[in-house]
């Protein structure tokens, strides 16, 4: 029977690893739904007020750029999954590449796309963060267990 598989993409290694996991264990009838959430990394690029400070309104543009970059960066890393995926396989049609702006936060946002769409399973690399940042920020993997009530996740090492 096949599946929809829900990937959640960074721009990172763990991503691609995920992906390659995917590849390599899933049958090509499977759908695969590569996603990712360009983090809101700041508010700053949708302000327009004339009480701006000075000072803030000349940085605007630098956070601008940021956030462009970064969706940049996850555009790239979509396409190359989608490659890698194309090369083991699967169908073009099998392949389904989603971008999203992120609404509530990262980990919220995958559960409600995979919701949405009705993935049978959601699939992310686990982030490698130091034991100490990942017991004060917590990791977008961790979150989506945590908030995944009605479907299976897989973390890939």
């Amino acid at each position: 029977m096949a599946r929809k598989i829900l990937v959640a993409m960074d721009d990172s290694d763990n991503a691609l690893r995920a992906v390659d996991f995917v590849a390599d264990t899933f049958g090509r009838e499977n759908e695969v739904i590569l996603l990712s959430v360009v983090p809101k990394i700041t508010a700053a690029c949708e302000l327009n007020a004339e009480t701006l400070a000075a000072h803030f309104k000349s940085q605007q543009a630098a956070f601008c750029q940021v956030e462009e970059e970064k969706e940049g960066l996850l555009r790239e890393a979509l396409q190359k999954a989608r490659q890698m995926l194309h090369d083991a396989g699967f169908e073009e049609g099998k392949i389904r590449v989603e971008l999203k702006q992120q609404k509530r936060g990262i980990a919220r946002d995958i559960v409600s796309e995979a919701e949405r769409l009705d993935a049978d399973l959601i699939v992310l690399g686990r982030r490698g963060l130091s034991g100490i940042k990942e017991f004060f920020l917590g990791s977008i993997s961790q979150k989506v267990l945590q908030l995944c009530k009605d479907r299976s996740v897989l973390l890939v090492q």
